[in-house]
Parts: structure tokens; sequence; C-alpha cells
């Protein structure tokens, strides 16, 4: 099942925009944490920070209390637990959890000190804050630690982070409609285009409009155009081709019939005999004709199948041909001929091909020569080419009428060979299919004739 466009082009373009939140979304959660953890440590300095101003050193000893605004300013709607500890900088327990973590060995004395432990098998977020105290002997500081459990930080985290999810996908949800919307506007031209061509009549061939087409389908419109006009012309070809055909069948089927006619009402058995013989050649030629017409008509669509062969297996299949047409030949009296020149080559084309080109150029070869003419078949190669050519003393091709002779149909003035006119037209398609080249020329002894050369070559 083929796919649709839209929803390719939506794919491709809402897959990036998905990745990107996709990443966004990750990376949200992890701003979400940090900000969480931002507020939790700037609640437990706060509430260290009115510990620490409470404690005091008077008679001799150290004064503290614990104000309850400190451990107000941990409440929410979790039920974390707040631990505290003051020590005195020898060490000594003033107040608090005793099995509250201490701060790293390495930590400086002069700043707040935040970092992770556990407490009583749950994870908490320490802060300990050093303290001098005004009268106290001892120039150590005193040290606060106040811990909170994560609970409240990770509501916040998840609150924080499902707001930023919420937009996210609000503006991914927005971003498709707005696309969905801008596919469905920017494929309306293939649309227009498809809705055209289905209201076009069967055999219309008329060519598809290019008004208000964008740059982007220009090619695949002048792609189909150039086909339609490729089309026409072949229909005007194959119109013409069977008009053609008809008118060529017509005359012989219309003599047939007469001299069948004439046999039948003849007066004696060798008049009527006489006319059975014409009739017998009339049918030969029209059988020939219809043959010609299926060739042409099987070179047309042939689809070759190009190898490499040699300059002995080149000379294999014009023997083969020779042999078949040699009783054509002589009846005529014409000297058929055979040539090979040349080192042994190899080249690529279509045996099957290859033998169909030169039957129909030997045959158009004997049946254009006179009685007592000649015909020579040479096959000489180089390296990488090898070249047949067909050489006869027969009436020859004008130079004006040389493009002319590979027309279906076409035959030259005042020639009265019973051909038809297709043999050369044969040749030339089934040449375009296996790539090989025709050339003409005068033959090479001079004087009347014609000498046609088909070239093949190594890809």
């Amino acid at each position: 099942m083929n796919s649709s466009l839209g929803r390719q082009l939506l794919v491709w373009v809402l897959l990036p925009l998905a990745s990107a939140v996709a990443v966004d979304t990750w990376l949200t959660y992890k701003s979400s944490a940090a900000t969480a953890s931002v507020v939790q440590d700037r609640l437990l300095l706060g509430s260290a920070r009115m510990i620490a101003e409470q404690i005091g050193f008077e008679d001799g000893a150290f004064q503290h209390q614990i104000p309850p605004a400190a451990l107000e300013l941990f409440q929410s709607g979790e039920s974390d637990r707040i631990f505290y500890r003051v020590t005195t900088g020898s060490g000594q327990l003033l107040s608090g959890y005793s099995d509250l973590p201490l701060p790293p060995m390495d930590v400086a004395a002069d700043s707040p000190q935040f970092f992770g432990a556990t407490m009583r098998g749950e994870p908490v977020r320490v802060v300990a804050f050093f303290q001098p105290v005004i009268g106290n002997p001892s120039a150590l500081p005193v040290t606060v630690e106040m811990a909170q459990t994560m609970h409240a930080h990770g509501q916040l985290t998840r609150k924080l982070w499902l707001h930023a999810v919420a937009q996210q996908l609000l503006i991914l949800a927005l971003a498709t409609i707005f696309i969905l919307f801008g596919l469905h506007r920017g494929l309306q031209p293939l649309v227009r285009l498809r809705n055209d061509v289905r209201s076009r009549k069967e055999g219309s061939l008329h060519l598809l409009q290019t008004r208000n087409i964008p740059s982007e389908l220009m090619p695949l419109v002048d792609s189909f155009n150039d086909y339609i006009q490729r089309l026409e012309k072949y229909t005007k070809l194959r119109g013409s081709f069977i008009q053609n055909a008809a008118h060529q069948l017509r005359t012989p089927l219309a003599v047939l019939n007469t001299q069948i006619s004439d046999a039948m009402r003849a007066e004696s058995k060798a008049h009527g005999d006489t006319w059975l013989v014409a009739a017998r050649k009339t049918l030969q030629q029209t059988t020939r004709l219809v043959n010609q017409f299926l060739t042409l008509s099987s070179a047309e669509e042939y689809i070759a199948s190009k190898t490499p062969i040699s300059t002995q297996q080149c000379c294999d299949i014009v023997q083969k041909v020779l042999e078949d047409l040699a009783a054509m030949a002589h009846g005529k009296s014409i000297d058929l001929g055979f040539e090979r020149s040349g080192r042994d080559a190899f080249v690529s084309t279509d045996p099957a091909a290859l033998r169909e080109i030169a039957v129909n150029v030997i045959d158009n070869a004997i049946r254009y020569t006179p009685v007592l003419g000649r015909v020579t078949v040479r096959v000489h190669s180089t390296e990488r080419h090898i070249a047949m050519s067909v050489e006869d003393n027969g009436p020859g091709v004008p130079l004006d009428s040389q493009e002319k002779i590979f027309q279906r149909f076409y035959r030259i003035e005042g020639s009265d060979s019973a051909g038809s006119g297709l043999g050369l037209a044969i040749v030339k398609e089934l040449a375009a299919r296996c790539a090989a080249a025709i050339r003409l020329s005068a033959p090479t002894h001079g004087g009347q004739g014609l000498l046609v050369v088909i070239d093949l070559f190594m890809e």
C-alpha cells in the first residue's frame, strides 16, 4: 500500500520537533531539580542563620535556643523531617541530633557548606553553617547543621517540571495544528493536478496547465507534458502506420481475389494454372508483408539483451543469413559474396537483433539489385569495433532520399522492386535497441549502387 505524502511530510516535520521537545523535557527536569535544590538550600541556610544568631557565650558557658520560626520555614504539604545539631568548635554537642552526619573534613570554615547524606535510612540535604561567637575563649566557630528529607524537594521538582512539560506539549499541539493546516494548503496544487488528470476524457492528450503551479512541481509537470507530447506523436505514428498497413494489404488482397476469380473462370487448365501461380506469388508477397508488419511491431517493443560476441560469431550469423537468401539471389542471377578482414575482436550487441538486421539489409539489397548484379557482404573488425557492410550495384539512393529510406513504407520513385518499404525501418528500430550505428555511402568500387554499414562497438 502506498503511503500518504502528507503523512510522510507530517512525520518528518514533527519527528525533529518531538525530539527537540523530548530533549527540552529532560533538560527542564534537570533545571527543575536544580531550582528545587536552590530553594531548599536557601531555606536550610536561613534556618541555620536564625539558630546561629541565638547562640552566645556568658558566664563561661554557651547560651543558645532554637527559635520556632527556624523550623516553621519548612512547613509544606509533604511530611518532611527536620534535623539539626549545634556543636562547639571542639566538637561538644550543644543541642540537636548527635547522629546527624558531619560535614566533609576538607570544607572551609568561612562559608556555609551544603552536602547530601543519609539520616536514619532517608536521604537528606544538609547545610553546615559556621558562626563565630563573641566572648568565646576559643577561636573556633560554632557549627550549626540543618538537615531536611527530600520529599518537598521532589514535590517541587515535579511541580515545576510538569508545568514546563504542559507548556511544551501545548506548544507541540499548536505546532501540529498549524503544520497540518500548512500541509493541507501546501498540497492543494497536487490535489488540483490530480483532479485535472482525473477529469480528463479517455484518449485526451492535452498538456497539463502550468499556471499557479509551485516551482517544486514544475519538473514533474514538465515531465508529464513531455511524456504527453511523445505519446501524442507515438499515437499519430501508430495511426499512420495502421492506415498505411491497411492500404498496403488492400491492394495485394484485391489482386489475389482477382487472380483466384480468373483461375476459376479459366477456359482451360493451363490458363487456370497460370492464374494460380500468379495468385501464389501474390500470396507469398502478402505473407512477407504481414511478417514484416509483425517484425516491425516487435522491434518497437524489443528489449535488447546485449552480450559480448566475437568477429567469428558475427561472421557465422551473416553466413547463415546468406545461406537462407541464396535462393532469392540465385533467382535473379546475382553474385552474392562474403568477405572478412581484420583481426578477431569483441563487441557488445544482441545476436538475435543482429541477425534480423542482417536479414533485412541483405534482403533489401537483393531486391533492389537488378538481374546479373552483385551484392557483397563484408565483416571488418578492429579493436573493440566490428563493421558489417552490404554493398550492391543497384540503382543506389539519391542524396536527398538517404534519410527518408528509413521511414516506413517509403520507396524510391521509379523503383520496380516488390519491396514494402519496411525493411530499413525495421533495421533502424533494431539498431537503436542494440546501440548500433547505421551509415550510408557510395560503393567502394564506384558507379551506381549503395553501401550500408552497420557499426558495432564494445561498451
